[in-house]
């Protein structure tokens, strides 16, 4: 008698078994039971579980709606019972409503959540032996078209999307160098201004890292002398640019003096060159100077020393000056256009041509920049007498206007481009150091374009409720955080063992880098199944082989091969389990 072989189920895995073993390594589902207990009456898989097996969702699919996640699961019932180590899974342990509650707890309780971010962070510092010695603050917008309301999140601010004619709101965020890790996340309302997040941002990352003697780099909006002090007084450090308020034109003029002087010598600034056979970038030049700082903080007076890095950055300055020359072009050519007579253009008079040349001036911001000479001629012309018309003397008025550029006004202008001053009250950074600290802010904007890219998809908003856009964003920071650990880890192996990680670049299998992106890592899973068989009345598993640059990947993770192959075997009993109601 013959037994026979049917396919009972067929699952894509894909990069799920990998995703669940990132997060059970940052013990993400157990730190969120912790700090955000249920009620007594929830049933099925526990809240951390549930948004562990979530999150798998958010970063295989690239989607946050909530009614596509049961539908997932229920294809993915083996997988996910497997690499979650439960037998009683079900669909319904994904629904929308049990998602909802997922979010309601996350959004609504902000001490639970800074508790969780603090415990998160601790852990991973040990558990990866992160050493805390940078930290990068920024913020970013994510803007709806939910209606606006007087206490909700969206409001009117300054859009850094470019449409403030929509409402936003506003996410602050620290993170670690040169990871990218986040390590806090505060939601406000859209209105609100970026200077006074800085320092509730800061006292949460101290109260996670423990320590002190950490250097905080941000921009402009960081450099509010309240800001500064804080940092002073807490024995920590900070790097930022002066905004043009506390730096104005004038006042940077009287810095550059000794150096067009031929006083002040410059020091050249290089970033090192990517492979051995690169010379090093000649980036920027520079100097320092130091100033004495006094103010009052909770009452005390502070007074700490302070660097002021005048630098000028080459290609900066190369960039502002070809796009003054357009203006002047621009201008030049408007201008011109002025003098133009005929069919369908009015003919100005002089005090008309004047201030149009003036708005001309204003809107190029070329005020002093260009030299203006008008010119009024008067003609007088006979006209014959034609029918009942008698003879008469016609006078015409007519303004022009022409332009130069003011030679040395445009010298003056040119050499103060590029430049910037940079504050920081670490007397042991040096100026190319400092530069290329700075330079690295990119870090933080990365971790931003993800949080609104494709693989976490924040935007567009599915949700109207605040507490839950809080819960949702709050679960994206988690994610954001596994794609940094899990890039940061490859790219760290393979620096170590001096090699380079091929097969992840479709259409270029031969082409390879050191510097590989978790969304990339995670496209070379793609196609992995799971086939489940009844084989005599027993079912059976089988999973797809891993090739070569899986296999690699995983090695580089510190994760053994096993994480697939767990899938394989015997698979009676969860099938049972997940058959029952």
């Amino acid at each position: 008698m013959e037994t026979s072989l049917n396919i009972t189920r067929i699952e894509r895995s894909d990069d799920i078994p990998l995703l669940l073993a990132q997060m059970q390594k940052m013990d993400v589902a157990a730190l969120l039971d912790k700090h955000f207990p249920t009620h007594g009456n929830w049933q099925g898989l526990s809240l951390g579980t549930v948004a562990v097996g979530w999150l798998a969702y958010l970063l295989s699919e690239g989607d946050h709606r909530l009614n596509s996640v049961q539908g997932w699961s229920a294809g993915l019932l083996m997988t996910l019972a497997v690499c979650l180590k439960t037998v009683s899974l079900r669909d319904l342990d994904f629904s929308d409503d049990r998602l909802c509650l997922v979010l309601d707890h996350l959004g609504r309780n902000d001490a639970a959540w800074e508790s969780y971010e603090s415990e998160q962070i601790s852990t991973l510092l040990r558990v990866y032996d992160l050493k805390a010695r940078r930290v990068r603050i920024d913020s970013t917008t994510a803007k709806s078209y939910v209606a606006v309301t007087e206490d909700g999140l969206f409001q009117f601010g300054h859009s850094k999307e470019h449409r403030p004619d929509l409402p936003q709101l506003k996410i602050n965020m620290a993170v670690l160098d040169p990871l990218g890790l986040p390590l806090s996340t505060t939601i406000v309302s859209g209105e609100c201004a970026d200077d006074p997040l800085y320092v509730p941002e800061i006292r949460k990352v101290q109260a996670s890292l423990g320590q002190h003697g950490v250097l905080y780099v941000g921009d402009c909006k960081m450099a509010a002398l309240g800001t500064r002090a804080y940092l002073a007084a807490h024995a920590d450090y900070y790097l930022c640019p002066l905004p043009a308020v506390q730096m104005p034109a004038a006042e940077l003029r009287a810095l550059l003096e000794p150096v067009w002087a031929g006083t002040q010598p410059l020091i050249p600034v290089h970033r090192a060159p990517e492979t051995a056979v690169d010379k090093p970038e000649h980036i920027a030049n520079g100097f320092s100077c130091s100033v004495t700082l006094k103010t009052e903080q909770g009452g005390e007076s502070i007074e700490w020393q302070e660097q002021r890095l005048v630098v000028q950055s080459l290609k900066h300055a190369i960039a502002q000056k070809k796009a003054l020359d357009a203006r002047l072009d621009k201008a030049e050519q408007a201008i011109k256009a002025l003098n133009q007579h005929g069919r369908g253009r009015k003919r100005l008079d002089e005090e008309e041509l004047r201030a149009a040349v003036e708005s001309i001036l204003k809107r190029y911001d070329l005020v002093g920049l260009l030299a203006v000479d008008y010119c009024v001629a008067t003609q007088t012309t006979r006209k014959r007498a034609y029918l009942g018309r008698p003879a008469q003397d016609v006078t015409v008025v007519t303004a022009t206007v022409s332009t130069a550029r003011a030679a040395t006004a445009y010298d003056n202008t040119v050499r103060c481009l590029g430049w910037r001053v940079f504050v920081c009250n670490d007397t042991e950074l040096g100026l190319g150091e400092a530069v290329l600290a700075y330079r690295e802010e990119y870090i933080v904007e990365h971790g931003f374009n993800r949080l609104r890219g494709k693989i976490l998809g924040l935007t567009p908003l599915y949700l109207t409720s605040t507490t839950r856009i809080k819960g949702l964003i709050r679960l994206l920071s988690i994610g954001l955080r596994v794609l940094c650990l899990v890039e940061f880890t490859v790219r760290k192996a393979l620096q170590e063992q001096g090699e380079k990680l091929d097969g992840i670049y479709a259409g270029n299998p031969k082409r390879a880098t050191v510097r590989p992106t978790t969304e990339m890592m995670l496209r070379a899973f793609v196609g992995i199944c799971l086939v489940t068989v009844d084989f005599g009345g027993t079912n059976w598993r089988s999973v797809s082989p891993l090739n070569t640059v899986q296999s690699r990947i995983l090695a580089l993770l510190g994760f053994p091969a096993v994480v697939y192959q767990t899938l394989a075997g015997q698979s009676g009993e969860v099938a049972g389990k997940m058959g029952e109601p």
